[in-house]
């Protein structure tokens, strides 16, 4: 596979698929995860072209085992390692930029680097003060050669003009966009363009909902195999019945089959070529699903496929607002499944 390359900041570029981490945290999936697997999953993605790894502080046991590979992996292989910095919600209140100082400090230590290649920062409640705060200690620690670049995840268009106003050079985006999910569209992709900042998008695939696996399948019930299907099975809910979203999966069905190809390698090829998308975060759970991207950058999806999806946009019933905005709102169905307090050392 062949994988083009975006420059995210001069002198710095990164794979347009990223390998996500959250699929390999310890507590993400029911049964337990083999290490071995997840070894060879890196392996053979660098292998691929996929040199650039997602993670975060709070994805349980991830910063320390990608920071095991960079050790025996070879020095002749550029690998960049894009983490999080995500405080717990409790300590939102009180925090000091001693405890965000420590939290980079515990991420270096976990990948045995001197300097972080991104730290994306994630703030869970914008009504608590703080952000700002925070997002300018992250910009003192790049000065220090802590940290090379900084992002933000899950921000919405208004408070992320609040960091770019206090002078915080971001230089991307982490957000959940989707065929299903488009609320990075409009706003935020005109903000983001506007500041030279890159979406660098998650749940492309929906939590493996938007492949050729659930097409014809029946609707799944709980208990999950995995927290992605926990959170992507209500974004199916917002989007529309279940019934509409096989209407969905036999439209990329119809389009893949024209093209010789894939549902997956649909549904990401149409987030990658959204404006302002540099690349898509995507979690491999075996190295056999890597060859479910074989073919992203071997085909484009025409005007004819774009005519063929835009009536199921104009169907859904959402999900609408803000980046992350439903996520946000206390109490909601989107809400309660968050771990909000993971980052304790």
């Amino acid at each position: 596979m062949s994988v083009p390359r975006h420059e995210l900041a001069p002198g710095y570029s990164i794979s347009r698929i990223i390998l996500g981490g959250w699929q390999l945290a310890q507590g993400h999936s029911v049964a337990s995860e083999d290490t071995r697997d997840s070894e060879e999953i890196l392996q053979a993605a660098v292998q691929a072209g996929i040199t650039t790894f997602d993670c975060a502080d709070i994805y349980t046991g991830v910063e320390e085992f990608i920071g095991g590979f960079l050790r025996s992996a070879s020095p002749d292989v550029p690998v960049q390692v894009h983490t999080k910095y995500v405080p717990d919600l409790s300590a939102l209140p009180t925090l000091t930029e001693q405890e965000t100082r420590q939290i980079i400090e515990r991420s270096l230590r976990r990948l045995g680097v001197d300097r972080l290649d991104l730290v994306q920062f994630h703030w869970w409640d914008f009504d608590i003060p703080g952000y700002v705060e925070a997002a300018l200690t992250l910009s003192r620690l790049r000065e220090e050669g802590m940290i090379a670049h900084i992002g933000v995840t899950n921000f919405d268009a208004a408070h992320l003009t609040e960091i770019l106003e206090a002078g915080v050079p971001v230089v991307s985006n982490q957000v959940q966009y989707s065929i299903l999910d488009r609320r990075p569209e409009g706003e935020m992709a005109h903000l983001c363009t506007t500041h030279g900042i890159s979406l660098l998008c998650y749940g492309t695939l929906g939590g493996g909902l938007l492949t050729d696996a659930y097409v014809g399948a029946p609707e799944p019930r709980e208990p999950f195999e995995n927290r992605s299907l926990t959170k992507y099975r209500l974004i199916v809910d917002e989007f529309g019945d279940w019934d509409e979203f096989q209407r969905v999966l036999r439209t990329l069905r119809s389009i893949a089959d024209r093209h010789g190809i894939d549902l997956a390698a649909v549904a990401t090829r149409f987030v990658l070529d959204r404006p302002g998308v540099a690349a898509a975060i995507t979690g491999i759970r075996r190295p056999s699903h890597l060859r479910d991207l074989d073919r992203i950058f071997e085909f484009a999806i025409d005007d004819a496929d774009l005519a063929e999806i835009a009536p199921h946009f104009i169907g859904a019933a959402g999900p609408d607002g803000p980046v992350y905005g439903l996520e946000r709102i206390k109490g909601g169905r989107h809400a309660r499944i968050m771990r909000t307090d993971l980052n304790r050392a």
